[in-house]
């Protein structure tokens, strides 16, 4: 990769992990250990703040360009590459270790804070979950099931966040996550073109192959869309057919936030309201027969599901 673009990421406080791995401090780890405060994954499933670790194997590619996303894409920061041109893969195992110290780098930096919480500093030190969502596409990452087992049998649970243009490698997977989550970011092709950008042919075809495979996943599986002001916001009959299609566990209807790369391709104004969110959750779950279980105005995101309360995952 070229080095403006390597420089701009551990600017951004990214740690590299092996030749196209990274881990990043999530913004709610510090507001759990420092603020006693914790993300809405906690909230919903039982996943505790200071306990996660946010990584990607596939930092420099995607086979989306999605306007919202917070990722350095080709072409930004005047810096191009081929984000289909895949590496030579680092092994499962290399990926495993190389994270887990990143995050105990990361971890590093809270032993003489004052402010930090002592016994949540001391229990992030052994990390309970791994979210794969941090950039990129993960599914890319070629023996991503091998690489779900070996989190797996050091006891961490995981959330793989897919934007499903890769069905097969979903279909062929040998070990399924803890929870699996599926970008649903547009209601119908026209608007996926424009707002998800992809980079690959049949995309569109290839989500909504996706979609259907779900109801086969052992597996909570998730629809998250991804809501941007005046670009996906209407056409709720179309993403009702896609629900209705997969029929996921729950559905995430979120804000986009005005962060990272995204601030290159999107203002200020593209981030929508809690109320809009809202609103937007409220007319969904009129069209599909989810109610609303939860929300989190904090990151403006309202949970929907057809159970009475959502499955947690936090151990004793």
């Amino acid at each position: 990769m070229p080095s403006s673009l390597v420089q701009a990421l551990r600017k951004q406080r990214y740690h590299l992990v092996g030749r196209h791995s990274a881990v990043k401090r999530c913004k709610w780890l510090y507001e759990a250990i420092v603020r006693g405060r914790a993300c809405y994954k906690q909230k919903f499933y039982g996943i505790r703040s200071h306990q996660c670790v946010q990584m990607s194997p596939a930092l420099f590619y995607c086979t989306q360009q999605c306007l919202f996303c917070w990722r350095a894409q080709n072409g930004d920061l005047r810096v191009t590459w081929d984000e289909l041109q895949l590496p030579k893969w680092d092994s499962p195992e290399e990926i495993v270790q190389g994270s887990l110290k990143a995050q105990d780098r990361i971890l590093s930096g809270y032993k003489g804070n004052l402010q930090a919480n002592p016994q949540k500093f001391r229990e992030a030190l052994t990390p309970r979950h791994v979210a794969i969502s941090l950039t990129g596409e993960p599914t890319l990452y070629e023996p991503i099931g091998e690489l779900l087992h070996a989190f797996h049998k050091r006891r961490l649970t995981t959330f793989l966040v897919s934007n499903g243009t890769m069905p097969r490698r979903l279909a062929a997977l040998d070990e399924e996550p803890t929870q699996l989550y599926i970008s649903t970011c547009a209601p119908n092709e026209e608007v996926f073109k424009l707002v998800c950008r992809p980079q690959v042919p049949d995309a569109w075809a290839k989500l909504n192959e996706t979609l259907g495979l779900l109801r086969s996943f052992r597996c909570p599986t998730v629809l998250r869309m991804t809501l941007v002001r005046d670009r996906n916001m209407t056409d709720v009959d179309g993403y009702a057919e896609l629900v209705e299609k997969a029929d996921p566990t729950y559905i995430e209807a979120k804000a986009y936030m005005h962060i990272g790369f995204s601030t290159l391709r999107l203002g200020f104004e593209a981030m929508p309201t809690h109320k809009e969110v809202q609103g937007f959750a409220a007319r969904l779950a009129e069209r599909t027969g989810y109610r609303i279980l939860d929300e989190a105005p904090e990151s403006r995101v309202v949970l929907l599901s057809k159970r009475e309360k959502p499955i947690r995952f936090e151990k004793p």
